[in-house]
């Protein structure tokens, strides 16, 4: 089978354990809708933070509410999709110590397919949700001279943020075969990455900075294009093509994540070896 059949028969099996999975979660419907709106209100929180603070300033780092909560709208969608279709990656960690890891090597169907499907949760659908109310809520508020340009630049955000953030999930889950576990290091740099990209690249130190932009390019999520829409000045002075780079970023990503996995699951050596 080719790289194309392989594909077609990973999203095949995705389809039909996601599918699987929601079947179940929407069996006990009213749980569903609670846990569902407990979600929503969970992830809430952390714009209801910067609101407070606002209440405070009037700027952060030199931008405006309505800028910031471009921000966040623009990771919270993009980090909310690779959530929904790959978080459960973090679960990697106690198949491989409880053995039960070997058992999805011996099926015939993709094993990264069964891990991102593993325990699909729509619950997740309330952080995607609260995203895209406040990037909606940004969009009207916000101050841009809008043209064809910028305005094609913000679904190329969420495409290629979300394609980012899904890339980083698969090393870090090939990270945990390395590990034996260490799910807690793979969201330091997921969940984190998400929270860290919410606030402008002005509050932080330029070092820190470069190992968002060029170690790890999660800086191409959002601040670099959105500096662009906004008319700011780019992070570390960098050229003004840098704001059409993410779809190029996110390939480069995804290729990396795809030799991480491969380079994980050949180094893997069964609980029973």
């Amino acid at each position: 089978m080719g790289e194309r059949g392989t594909l077609l028969e990973g999203l095949r099996a995705f389809r039909l354990i996601a599918g699987m999975w929601i079947r179940s979660s929407m069996t006990y419907r009213t749980s569903f809708v609670v846990t569902m709106a407990g979600n929503l209100l969970m992830t809430g929180m952390d714009f209801v933070g910067i609101l407070l603070m606002f209440s405070q300033v009037d700027s952060l780092g030199g931008w405006s509410l309505p800028e910031i909560a471009f921000l966040y709208g623009l990771s919270a969608t993009a980090f909310g999709v690779a959530d929904l279709v790959l978080g459960s990656m973090d679960v990697l960690g106690s198949r491989i110590r409880d053995g039960s890891f070997d058992t999805l090597l011996v099926r015939p169907v993709p094993v990264l397919a069964q891990i991102g499907a593993d325990h699909f949760a729509v619950r997740r659908l309330g952080r995607i949700t609260q995203g895209a109310l406040v990037l909606g809520w940004a969009l009207w508020s916000v101050e841009v001279d809008w043209d064809p340009v910028k305005v094609l630049l913000v679904p190329l955000m969420l495409v290629s943020g979300t394609v980012i953030f899904s890339a980083v999930f698969v090393a870090g889950a090939a990270f945990q075969i390395y590990a034996q576990d260490a799910a807690e290091v793979q969201n330091a740099f997921t969940y984190g990455g998400t929270t860290l990209l919410q606030y402008p690249p002005t509050v932080f130190g330029k070092d820190f900075v470069r190992g968002v932009t060029f170690v790890l390019p999660l800086a191409f999520v959002n601040w670099v294009p959105a500096c662009h829409v906004l008319g700011r000045a780019y992070p570390l002075d960098l050229p003004g093509w840098a704001a059409f780079a993410p779809p190029l970023v996110a390939l480069v990503c995804c290729a990396l994540a795809g030799l991480a996995w491969r380079a994980g699951l050949g180094s893997y050596r069964s609980t029973g070896s």
